[in-house]
């Protein structure tokens, strides 16, 4: 007996396929995502800021010896949560949605709708240097594919609305809805048409306003430009495009770097103790690492470097501007060793906002370095730390439409569009061909499993090979005669090739109808002719477990052939055809560019 709640959605979804039509659906259900990731960027902000507020801020001081533990018993709770409680390991966030949408046609497990809600004010609460975007994004994203499940909503629409969902998150937590919609597209290669951009438009405006609703008119940064921009600058800001690549670059290796010594650890425990102590450390060392760090960008974009260093046990010198400069290099680059430390360890957070820290820190340290070389050159640092920012959003993420909308926005002015560009552009370019793929999107890269804008290739991503496998081939032993090929197989099957399997199920060769037509007839050699005469190799062969879709594609091309055999668990299994493989091309490519 189907349960009222069944009965209900089954009685409203007839309803609306009467009443409603789909394509104002969507809309409808794009605003209830963005309303969704609002409330969820909210609640991460507010549960981290209480959890900040319940620890003190005498306790959170380089001058308490419990300093060292809060990352600790950070890590510790969230070591327990997971294997006690929730029984799920964290997962990053963006390159989790990656692999929905290349993989699962946007299905992403429920339990990631509250797992980063639970998880990431605690990381970040208790010290850990890590950003709350990523979580904000993860969580939205969870809660957008569910209710496309729940509305049985189509794969296509089910990946807008996870880019409905991710436009929201950082929507809401910048106030500013072009920088989400245009994150949306560079990172999930979403395609910008007038069918996509409604719902992603419509899913910020719902998530900003749900801001406001709780939050007012507070936002992250505040900032208006007085300087504007002089053409005589030029040179400044494609030096700091330089600088910015070179620390993306860096940015990126330590990450990869400091994954890698982690996984020297199998116990969990051990990687928390190793992990917690040295974020402690670093934390003791150089306060402003202590969690996301936006209290750090916004004393430098008002000019008030040491309050942005605060208490630390340097902090007697650091009246001095080369020592403060010193020190701002030393955030610029602990920043990257103390966020990824945080993730190898167990903690559950973005790299956005890490990223936007160190790139603060580099813009005005480039302009410090520059207004006192005693040159008689003044550079607005303020600009610098904006431009910087945008610089390692660029780098990093490979994201330079993004930073340069982003900043834009939370300038409320396009005074600095041109140096924006100047400095994203360069930092992109260069990071870009020193390290091609990012944080984000490296290991499925890596795998063939990346969606790109690249039409070709993400078709090729999202077909699955499991559809066009056919198993139906008769199957032929080695030391079979000619008349058992015939009779067994030739004359019960309409193929023209049939595979040569040994008693181990592996393949050892194939025969094609056309090279024993001339013999088929022949009854003189019937008995005294084995299949293992008249068997050849195949002329490649496509692993089940290995080879994508691309690379199918590639061996067809490379060998010529019709029908290539598919290797599962190094036994036969069956066969892809080239005809079949590119009539589901052909069919996927439809579906994608509809």
């Amino acid at each position: 007996m189907p349960s009222p709640k069944k009965t209900l959605l089954h009685q409203f979804l007839i309803w609306r396929y009467r009443h409603i039509a789909t394509k104002n659906f969507i809309l409808l259900l794009s605003i209830l995502v963005g309303i969704l990731a609002g409330l969820v960027s909210v609640l991460l902000k507010n549960t981290t800021h209480l959890i900040q507020i319940i620890l003190g801020s005498d306790l959170v001081s380089w001058q308490n010896s419990l300093y060292f533990v809060i990352p600790v018993i950070g890590l510790l709770l969230i070591h327990l949560l997971t294997k006690y409680v929730l029984k799920k390991e964290t997962e990053a966030a963006i390159p989790l949605i990656l692999y929905a949408l290349s993989k699962r046609n946007g299905v992403i497990n429920s339990i990631h709708s509250y797992l980063p809600l639970l998880l990431a004010p605690i990381t970040v609460g208790f010290g850990g240097s890590v950003g709350l975007l990523g979580p904000a994004v993860s969580a939205g994203s969870a809660l957008s594919s569910s209710i496309s499940t729940l509305f049985h909503i189509d794969s296509k629409t089910r990946i807008l609305f996870i880019g409905c969902a991710t436009a929201g998150a950082i929507a809401a937590v910048f106030k500013s809805p072009l920088a989400g919609l245009v994150f949306a597209v560079e990172v999930f290669s979403l395609d910008l048409t007038l069918a996509s951009l409604l719902p992603l438009l419509l899913a910020s405006v719902a998530s900003i306003v749900t801001s406001y609703l709780f939050l007012g008119d507070e936002v992250l940064f505040r900032f208006q430009v007085i300087e504007k921009f002089e053409l005589a600058n030029i040179p400044f800001y494609v030096v700091l495009g330089g600088g910015t690549a070179i620390a993306s670059v860096y940015f990126t290796k330590m990450y990869f770097g400091i994954q890698q010594f982690f996984l020297r650890f199998p116990k969990k425990t051990h990687k928390l103790l190793i992990g917690g102590v040295a974020i402690g450390i670093m934390l003791y060392c150089i306060p402003p690492l202590y969690g996301e760090g936006i209290g750090f960008i916004n004393h430098l974009l008002e000019g008030n470097h040491l309050a942005a260093l605060g208490a630390t046990p340097f902090e007697h010198l650091g009246d001095h501007i080369w020592i403060a400069i010193g020190l701002l290099f030393g955030i610029t680059i602990f920043k990257a060793i103390a966020m990824t430390t945080t993730f190898a360890a167990g903690g559950c957070g973005g790299i956005f906002i890490p990223t936007m820290v160190m790139g603060s820190a580099l813009g005005n340290i480039i302009a410090k370095v520059i207004n006192n070389l005693g040159v008689g050159i003044q550079l607005s640092e303020a600009n610098f730390t904006l431009l910087g920012m945008a610089g390692l959003i660029a780098g990093v993420l490979h994201a330079p439409l993004t930073s340069i909308f982003l900043i834009a926005e939370i300038t409320t002015s396009y005074e600095l569009f041109v140096p924006l560009m100047i400095t994203a552009s360069m930092s992109f370019i260069i990071s870009k061909n020193t390290i091609e793929h990012t944080i984000y999107n490296k290991e499925l890269a890596e795998k063939g499993e990346l969606i790109t804008h690249n039409k070709d290739e993400t078709v090729l991503t999202l077909l699955k090979i499991d559809p066009i496998i056919e198993t139906n081939f008769a199957s032929i032993a080695p030391h079979h005669t000619l008349r058992e090929l015939l009779h067994n197989a030739v004359a019960t099957s309409n193929r023209n090739i049939f595979p040569v399997i040994d008693a181990s199920r592996k393949l050892v060769g194939i025969v094609l109808l056309d090279d024993i037509r001339d013999i088929m007839f022949d009854t003189e050699l019937y008995d005294s002719t084995t299949v293992e005469m008249l068997m050849k190799q195949a002329p490649d062969v496509i692993i089940y477990e290995t080879d994508t879709t691309k690379q199918v594609m590639k061996k067809f091309q490379d060998t010529g052939a019709w029908n290539l055999p598919v290797i599962k668990n190094q036994m036969y299994y069956g066969f892809i055809s080239k005809s079949k493989l590119l009539t589901a091309y052909r069919r996927k490519l439809i579906n994608v560019t509809r």
